[in-house]
């Protein structure tokens, strides 16, 4: 059976009716762009994802990278996967066309990743982690430091790295050890380990740029003593010399559930410098600003895990509702007859409950995405300073959300597809075990759902006074009154009406828990979270639903194709908030009263 990896249509839906990224066109930044450039651009990256990255997919997974002491070996298909994506330009997608640029809006570049990303996330991950690193040195690296490595990063001779994670510190930032001591050229040595780090070392690219969070020596405790600096696997050659090998070593490889053909590295900086050596490093920006800095690349990562978790869902869904409209199986309960013809499955109300929850997800998930990227791109060129600034707010709240709803519910997404197939979802000639497990670790990237979680409760939510809040409920009342006498609509109106109220009064209840008790207030913090995301989701299908219902009621002469598609957006939205909302209000009631099982519960009493 021939797969789909996204569906086109919803794409150009989200694009242009939920989003309407064509008005971008009235930005002076993107005067010169047109719709169809727009499209074209993601024609290429949709070919580029069917022929240089679908085609390993399941090779790369059977064939995890390799290290034999000295080198790391990926199979052949990733470098050309590279290659293509660097090729069309898409690394440096983003920049300025007089810096060699696309001058792409946010929202379609992230739109050409979701591509990329569904069609193999493990490949994937090696241009998503290049670009956040080059937006780290365009925004903050000195001149020089831009000239030497940005633009390499922007034609696919370099790739960029994250290195955070510390093996005895994990997501505790605030703790880690890895040092860097000033040399006499104004370059520093550093010294320490890194773990987990995607794409720490690979044979793709001739230079690897590292981004590693590090203190210098007295900086003060905690994460106000964390500085940023560029470490590259080579020392650029100058004046014709080749290039120098840094002391950056590969201690070794870890072997993953899922995502398996990106390398995740446990990388020694200063192993071979002896007591006045070390990792050569240059400092980004200011001493002591390392996480600041840094946290411009991990929330850009952490929109981006969430859009892949929901397009590996989104996949995992499109392969699960074409089984279920060509396999035969079984009768319905009211046909006695056992010599009659057998039935798609599709046509089991059991199986299109499945896939109704699934669409809810994914579609859900991929919209959420978008919208975030759409938030990104409003931060920065958006018409004016308020509009700039409210997106900024919005954007800063709802990332824990958009990082860890589509992780969560996505996978579910996935877990059902496995169940539509049955007995063959769950073998490896069918992609879905590996969808599954690929998409088990977005939950864990950039921050588990716990981290977010504390993240959205106990800075997000109560930031400046409440501001991106009462931005976010100030946009909903929007869609709620745009959408109210609707016939249709308005079930679903007085549903999110009634669960933004409730969200409205646990939010002041438990901001005042923990003015009391911050450990007891924030203890509960993942059923907020998830309170939170319901009800973000449902506004963001409320939104597609009243788009829908528009076209339907607006245009006599509407295609059969396209009154499907719409009446598809609206049951699904119905779905959300009929059957997934409503799990707020018992949600809601323990954390309002405080529920204490969880916190009073001992460690020795497991």
């Amino acid at each position: 059976m021939t797969e789909q990896l996204l569906k086109d249509r919803d794409i150009e839906f989200l694009l242009y009716e939920f989003l309407d990224t064509e008005a971008l066109l009235q930005r002076p930044r993107y005067s010169e762009h047109s719709r169809e450039v727009f499209n074209a651009t993601l024609a290429t990256a949709r070919t580029i994802a069917d022929k240089y990255f679908a085609d390993h997919y399941t090779k790369g997974d059977a064939n995890e990278p390799s290290f034999d002491g000295e080198k790391v070996t990926l199979i052949e298909e990733t470098q050309a996967a590279w290659h293509a994506f660097a090729e069309a330009g898409f690394l440096a997608a983003p920049y300025d066309f007089d810096e060699g640029g696309l001058q792409l809006p946010e929202v379609i570049l992230r739109c050409a990743m979701a591509y990329i990303n569904a069609a193999n996330v493990g490949s994937a991950a090696y241009p998503f982690l290049t670009l956040g690193a080059a937006n780290l040195v365009r925004s903050f690296a000195s001149e020089t430091l831009r000239e030497t490595y940005l633009p390499p990063m922007m034609d696919g001779r370099y790739a960029g790295t994250m290195a955070l994670t510390e093996p005895d510190q994990g997501s505790a930032l605030a703790d880690i050890r890895t040092t860097a001591t000033p040399a006499a050229d104004g370059s520093y040595r550093l010294r320490g380990q890194k773990m987990f780090i995607s794409g720490g070392d690979q044979s793709i690219t001739e230079n690897i740029v590292h981004m590693v969070l590090a203190r210098i020596k007295d900086a003060p405790p905690g994460v106000k003593g964390i500085s940023l600096f560029l470490v590259p696997k080579f020392l650029p050659a100058r004046d014709g010399q080749p290039a120098t090998r840094n002391d950056v070593k590969l201690a070794g490889l870890l072997h993953k559930m899922g995502y398996r053909n990106t390398t995740s590295t446990v990388l020694n900086f200063g192993e071979d410098g002896g007591e006045d050596g070390g990792a050569i490093g240059y400092l980004v920006g200011e001493p002591h600003q390392g996480l600041f800095y840094m946290f411009q690349m991990m929330n850009e990562a952490r929109i981006g895990v969430g859009s892949g978790a929901a397009v590996l869902g989104y996949r995992g869904y499109q392969h699960a509702l074409q089984y279920a409209k060509e396999r035969p199986q079984g009768r319905l309960p009211s046909n006695r007859d056992p010599h009659s013809k057998q039935l798609p499955i599709i046509q089991h109300a059991d199986v299109r409950r499945m896939l109704l929850m699934q669409k809810s997800y994914v579609e859900g998930g991929l919209a959420l995405c978008l919208y975030a990227s759409s938030l990104v791109e409003d931060a920065h060129s958006g018409n004016s300073e308020l509009e700039r600034q409210n997106a900024s707010e919005l954007l800063d709240l709802l990332t824990p959300v958009v990082k860890s709803w589509p992780s969560k519910y996505c996978l579910k997404a996935n877990d059902l597809a496995i169940q539509v197939l049955g007995g063959s979802g769950y073998i490896r000639e069918y992609p879905l075990e590996q969808l599954y497990r690929d998409n088990r670790l977005n939950p864990i990237h950039e921050g588990t759902e716990g981290i977010q979680a504390m993240d959205l409760l106990g800075r997000k939510v109560p930031a400046k006074g409440m501001a991106g809040y009462q931005i976010l409920a100030k946009e909903i009342h929007k869609t709620l009154s745009a959408c109210t006498g609707n016939d249709t609509l308005q079930p679903l109106v007085e549903g999110l009406r009634d669960a933004l109220n409730q969200l409205n009064g646990v939010s002041e209840n438990l901001l005042l828990q923990m003015s009391a008790d911050a450990d007891r207030g924030l203890a509960n913090a993942s059923l907020y979270l998830d309170v939170f995301g319901r009800v973000v989701v449902s506004w963001i299908w409320l939104r597609q639903a009243a788009i829908a219902q528009e076209k339907l009621t607006g245009d006599a002469n509407l295609p059969r194709e396209d009154m499907d598609f719409y009446r598809g957006k609206l049951q699904a939205a119905r779905f959300y908030i009929e059957w997934e909302l409503p799990e707020i209000t018992p949600q809601i009631a323990l954390l309002e009263s405080g529920n204490s099982v969880t916190f009073d519960m001992q460690g020795d009493w497991f």
